[in-house]
């Protein structure tokens, strides 16, 4: 097969690169001191062809979006995807945050952090004071493969924290054969939206880009979104998560708002470093949970000023709200949501919360 071949292709080192340096300022000139990776440049015709067969859509994403093994990948991190399916070779002790764009992993990623490295750092003295998390728990095709076909991996500490965006059939067969343990963090379709429209307002201007929020509602029911379609994305790690829960964690985000305590203690224990009884009679994960607080992130220096990646720290920290979809939903895009939940997720026991008490 075609990807196949490219497989062999991406692996011999002596062949030119298939991306060179480009400037995406022609695709969203506000993005305006965005570094990028890459684009193709002259390769083998085969693959030019292939990769032009592949279905192209419009997006909020500066570098628009491609179907890419049945999901909407982001143009820019196509490279990226393909180099980490690849060369990553997981470890059994491996801890990988996976999401929907726009789930708010930003949040999980600093608990992850903290539960795993308590020992290490006081509250005082804790990196998530003067780095933001996605830092701390990088990305692969947003980071970790952005710059380096096969990055140096070797020095990092075990356990290896890691997250991605990438669905769970398109995940590398290394994790699949590994003693893996994927957190899995699934949000609500509607704040799932509604995220993403603020977060597009970063990249793009909406209005001039004629983009609408009853346009981006249709995309979302069409499946025409970052690492979309949503409905395929979570039940794909729902099932692994039922049929594999040794593996697969799966967290809603609203539970996590709800009862963080109980959520951090599940989550504790399933990546293998459980609270003993004496650090929960010490407060141990009540303290955690505090400097964890959404509030307290948001507020912290490090996450109001700078930039990650192309975008300002505080763009990953909105409101983070359980219900705020509210406030953005008229009767008719509010419909055609819940035909489209309703449709795609009618033969599985999965349920939502749209709100929390």
């Amino acid at each position: 097969m075609l990807v196949e071949r490219l497989a062999i292709i991406l692996k011999v080192r002596e062949l030119k690169p298939l991306f060179q340096p480009f400037s995406w300022r022609t695709l969203c000139p506000s993005v305006a001191n965005f570094s990028s990776s890459s684009v193709l440049e002259e390769h083998s015709q085969e693959f030019k062809e292939w990769l032009a067969s592949l279905p192209k859509a419009k997006s909020f994403h500066p570098s628009g979006i491609i179907l890419y093994q049945d999901f909407w990948c982001p143009t820019l991190y196509l490279q990226n995807v393909i180099s980490f399916q690849n060369h990553f070779h997981a470890h059994d002790q491996d801890i990988i945050l996976a999401s929907k764009s726009k789930s708010g992993p930003t949040w999980p990623k600093a608990i992850i952090f903290s539960i795993v490295n308590r020992t290490q750092f006081t509250i005082t003295n804790t990196p998530l004071l003067t780095k933001i998390s996605h830092e701390l728990v990088p990305f692969f095709e947003a980071k970790v493969y952005r710059n380096n076909e096969i990055p140096d991996l070797t020095t990092m500490s075990s356990p290896r924290l890691f997250a991605t965006h990438v669905p769970y059939a398109s995940l590398p067969k290394s994790i699949k054969e590994s003693k893996y343990r994927i957190v899995y963090l699934c949000r609500n379709p509607f704040d799932t939206l509604v995220s993403l429209w603020h977060f597009g307002s970063y990249l793009c201007d909406t209005r001039s880009s004629g983009w609408t929020f009853e346009v981006f509602v249709e995309r979302f029911c069409e499946g025409k979104e970052v690492f979309g379609p949503f409905w395929s994305h979570v039940l794909g790690y729902w099932k692994e998560s039922i049929e594999h829960p040794n593996k697969v964690l799966f967290i809603k985000y609203e539970d996590l708002k709800e009862d963080i305590i109980h959520q951090m203690k599940r989550l504790a224990d399933f990546i293998g470093f459980p609270f003993s009884p004496e650090e929960l009679k010490l407060g141990v994960v009540e303290d955690i949970s505090k400097l964890c607080n959404m509030n307290v992130l948001k507020d912290l220096k490090v996450n109001k000023n700078g930039k990650h990646g192309f975008l300002p720290n505080k763009s990953y920290y909105k409101k983070g709200e359980v219900g705020d979809w509210a406030n953005h939903f008229n009767p008719s895009t509010l419909e055609r949501l819940n035909k489209m939940i309703e449709e795609k997720f009618k033969d599985s026991s999965l349920s939502f919360k749209y709100l929390v008490s």
